[in-house]
């Protein structure tokens, strides 16, 4: 059997997967970092320390004991593709998957986080084939919220962002919103719960725009305003949750205006949210991720590696 092995350390979560080139399946195993009751979010450094420590306790789980047959390790190294994306926790990552590389004489293979959750996406929605023709990727998540124009190369594929949020991310919008309700960090799950047992439908609401970017910024204040009004947090939630699709729809229609009608593939934290994704798939020929592989996996990063691998 061909193994490739990926890692990904997020601002989120630890991630490790093994990825079966013969036969198509993974072996994946990640965890949540810890965050302090209340806060919002986690520093760098304390990042870096739960990844240092949740690493190798995740890699004794996804071997198990067992030994396979490794060809490549592939690795998130920063956010996204953009020049100067970075961020010092994919650092534990990268330091394990060289010494890895060098250890066993493999390739080592580097990528981006939102590569990741892309190839995650295609992988789940049994779309894999995809990475060789033009379409278009929604990353929706805590550290991002854009659209990309995806394209096929001799590497994988190269992106582009043609949409990007002008001030807070969909996943900040939920957390922020979620800790004044007095959910727990992070909100999401816990959120969507309260949504799905709100008397309020999915709604339009109109976001503001400006070429062709979408500003999330004023839902926070909004919601507040809701509970300060005595509105129920099922209520707000679901508002919430609108105000984020709102954004959505407004966003892939203006791109497939101006792009034409290509596939839309869905992924990031955000995009497992069952009330969104209904909506949004009456709508479009659009591809979501299981929420398992919607939210922060290495999965991705393994199929990346062994994609890479076979082209080399």
């Amino acid at each position: 059997m061909s193994y490739f092995l990926g890692i990904d350390t997020s601002n989120y979560t630890t991630s490790v997967a093994l990825y079966n080139s013969d036969n198509n399946e993974i072996i994946s195993k990640k965890k949540l970092l810890p965050v302090k009751p209340g806060e919002k979010g986690i520093r760098q450094s304390d990042a870096v320390f739960h990844h240092t420590v949740q690493l190798p306790e995740l890699m004794d789980e996804l071997f198990d004991g067992k030994q396979y047959d490794i060809l490549g390790v592939g690795v998130s190294v920063k956010p996204c593709n953009e020049e100067g994306s970075y961020m010092p926790c994919f650092l534990t990552g990268i330091s394990v998957a060289t010494s890895i590389s060098n250890a066993l004489n493999i390739p080592l293979y580097r990528f981006s986080h939102q590569d990741g959750h892309i190839v995650a996406a295609l992988y789940s929605a049994d779309k894999i084939d995809m990475i060789n023709q033009r379409f278009i990727a929604f990353h929706i998540s805590g550290g991002t919220s854009q659209a990309l124009l995806v394209e096929p190369d001799d590497k994988y594929f190269k992106t582009k962002i043609i949409s990007d949020s002008l001030d807070l991310k969909a996943g900040q919008a939920v957390d922020r919103v979620g800790i004044s309700i007095g959910l727990k960090f992070p909100c999401g799950p816990e959120l969507e719960k309260l949504a799905l047992n709100s008397n309020k439908k999915l709604q339009k609401i109109k976001v503001f725009r400006c070429d062709g970017n979408f500003s999330l910024s004023g839902v926070e204040n909004k919601c507040k305003k809701m509970l300060d009004d005595g509105e129920t947090p099922e209520d707000v939630s679901m508002f919430c949750l609108s105000y984020i699709y709102s954004a959505i729809y407004d966003t892939v229609n203006e791109i497939l205006l101006n792009y034409g009608n290509l596939p839309v593939v869905f992924s990031g934290g955000v995009m497992s949210n069952s009330i969104i994704r209904k909506e949004l798939l009456k709508k479009y020929n659009s591809y979501f991720a299981e929420p398992y592989y919607s939210s922060d996996n290495a999965c991705g990063i393994a199929i990346l590696a062994s994609i890479c691998n076979k082209r080399k």
